[in-house]
């Protein structure tokens, strides 16, 4: 089991990396290899910015990065992890555990039928993906405490906590809006692909592909993937701006946004949606308060939002719907 073989890991007196998978949500998944001194860095700025440390829930696959430092977290503070499979519910494992670490699919749902057991946590920390100022606003009014990360396998998880990058870790926003990594969390390379680690990892610095802006106080503000900027009609349409802006209506439960190839528009940007907008409110929706040219061109209505067992967006099998 993977909790026992880390314990033995984190003991060991000189260990060879751990290798952890990518999620694969854009590509093939790349085999990340971690360090301990890396992944224990991350444990104790974490505790650190938290201001405690504890028993974890395991509510996540173990196999990717916010599963394996959810168990080396509990692990160094002294504790086995509680593993939400072998309980009957949400709510009777959250009994023994003080940290819980989700994806905001799973917060959103938790907060209709667990509500109870999410304000019993020290902490929800939340990645996987940006957290939607409502689902932030609902949280805040059940009284439950969340802090949103951003990272990555190959910055050991979550190494920025609500916009401020963990003690130790260097943030930098490039000429090109790139977001730059610095710090101990770093890991040492991709497993057997020395060419690409040498693409990302330059002078200590690695390389995101997200693009991102410091604010006036120095907070990250993460604008979405640099792939994630479509081209369309010679137009750039930054796709996560257009999937916030339909978060914010009314009749749509969940949204992605993605460029697709076009014979015409070379790409053509398409909505995903949960809801019941119809194209063309979505299209005067988006122009209301962004150039009319931002307007997704394509509308697909969904029941659910296609997701990879971490619960990130699949974006290829959206892409394959549209």
């Amino acid at each position: 089991m993977e909790i026992e073989r880390l314990a033995e890991w984190l003991a060991a007196d000189d260990p060879a990396p751990w290798i952890v998978e990518t999620s694969g949500s854009t590509g093939v998944p790349k085999r990340v290899r971690l360090s301990r001194a890396a992944v224990l860095a991350s444990v104790h700025a974490s505790a650190r910015r938290l201001g405690g440390s504890g028993r974890w829930l395991l509510a996540l696959p173990s196999s990717y990065v916010a599963g394996l430092q959810v168990i080396c977290r509990s692990l160094v503070a002294g504790h086995e992890p509680v593993v939400l499979e072998d309980h009957p519910s949400f709510a009777d494992a959250a009994r023994d555990a003080d940290f819980v670490s989700l994806v905001p699919t799973q917060l959103h749902r938790l907060l209709d039928t667990d509500a109870d057991a999410l304000r019993s946590f020290h902490t929800v920390l939340l990645g996987g993906g940006p957290i939607d100022p409502g689902l932030r606003a609902r949280a805040d009014a059940a009284g439950v405490r969340v802090v949103a990360t951003y990272g990555s396998a190959e910055t050991a998880g979550g190494c920025v906590y609500d916009g401020f990058a963990l003690d130790g870790v260097a943030l930098k926003i490039d000429a090109e809006g790139r977001i730059r990594i610095a710090g101990p969390t770093l890991f040492d390379g991709y497993d057997g692909d020395p060419g690409q680690t040498a693409e990302v990892l330059v002078d200590g610095w690695f390389l995101t592909s997200d693009a991102g802006r410091l604010d006036e106080d120095g907070r990250l503000q993460v604008l979405g993937r640099i792939d994630d900027m479509v081209v369309t009609g010679g137009v750039n349409v930054p796709a996560p701006a257009v999937a916030a802006r339909l978060r914010e209506h009314p009749a749509v439960e969940a949204v992605e946004v993605l460029g697709v190839p076009d014979p015409e528009w070379g790409n053509r940007v398409v909505a995903f949606v949960v809801g019941s907008i119809s194209a063309e409110e979505a299209r005067d929706w988006v122009g209301a308060t962004h150039p009319r040219s931002w307007a997704p061109r394509q509308l697909v209505a969904l029941d659910a939002i296609p997701l990879l067992p971490n619960g990130k967006a699949d974006r290829l099998a959206l892409r394959e719907l549209a």
